[in-house]
């Protein structure tokens, strides 16, 4: 199967409902990815969680290299690049897999593969989601259970710069300026927004973070009832530079797929330079305060 022109890649986005077993998870995900690939994609985002959803404590350092080496079989074997959600990992992906190399928790990361089924990089959400939300009140604390990762991550890809962002991070427009700084054309997003944020803010959020950095967002969604407690909100988007819907998926599993011309994301900063007139103002504001 041959790949999109290089400035225009076909991107799957692919939504699920977790459940408690791993095994029907893995099933699920594989199922879309391959059916994303029918399609055409060139590259797929499944979304956070997507295997392990609330369930950090059982995921051995075994299950972990196993969970690795699946994925990387399935990337290989469809020549499919997959920016696989995020798994609870402690392993050092640099190292082999010894109790000697991990660490006391895991980090929520997301790890990209290429086509080749290689590692091609990997990113660690920055922002835990330590907050109380909803009519009930209830209160999550991700930092109970991760540790934060501590650094931006873009990578290059046949179509140009891609940075990394991870469900909370959406609230944090500093990291996704700093995403753009780093060269970043394209955003990823792996995410399980609740129910109750979710309604609320997450099409805002998106589509909001895709004008101000005038890149493609890409937010990969759980979507659905998990527990008889836990609802997860959906509605996974690609969004282009202009802030326009290109594709979506509502609730349930399925796929958003769209074409990203990016040649879209230079017309678009030419047309409107918020980077320059940005870095203009901070040097003016600078200049103010120091004469003052």
């Amino acid at each position: 199967m041959l790949y999109s022109k290089k400035d225009c890649p076909r991107v799957a986005a692919i939504q699920m409902v977790s459940t408690p077993s791993f095994e029907d998870n893995w099933s699920i995900i594989r199922e879309l990815t391959v059916s994303a690939r029918k399609q055409g994609a060139d590259i797929v985002i499944w979304p956070e969680n997507f295997l392990a959803y609330g369930k950090s404590q059982n995921f051995s350092l075994q299950r972990q290299q196993d969970t690795l080496d699946a994925i990387s079989s399935l990337s290989k074997s469809l020549k499919l690049w997959i920016v696989a959600g995020t798994l609870p990992l402690q392993i050092d992906l640099g190292e082999k897999v010894s109790k000697e190399r991990n660490i006391a928790k895991p980090r929520a990361t997301t790890v990209v593969f290429d086509f080749h089924g290689s590692i091609h990089v990997e990113y660690s959400k920055i922002y835990l989601f330590d907050a109380t939300v909803g009519e009930t009140g209830r209160i999550y604390r991700e930092s109970d259970d991760y540790l934060h990762g501590n650094r931006p991550v873009v990578f290059d890809s046949p179509w140009g710069k891609v940075g990394l962002a991870i469900c909370y991070d959406l609230r944090f427009p500093e990291l996704f300026i700093d995403l753009v700084n780093l060269g970043a054309k394209m955003i990823f997003v792996p995410s399980a927004f609740t129910e109750a944020t979710g309604r609320d803010h997450w099409d805002l959020l998106v589509r909001t973070r895709a004008v101000e950095t005038q890149c493609y967002l890409v937010a990969a969604n759980q979507g659905g009832w998990h527990s008889k407690k836990l609802r997860t909100w959906g509605e996974t988007m690609i969004v282009d530079p202009w802030g326009g819907v290109l594709g979506r998926v509502g609730k349930g599993k399925g796929i958003a797929i769209a074409d990203l011309d990016i040649s879209d994301v230079d017309r678009v900063r030419a047309n409107i330079p918020i980077r320059e007139h940005r870095d203009a103002a901070q040097t003016r504001v600078v200049r103010i305060t120091q004469s003052e």
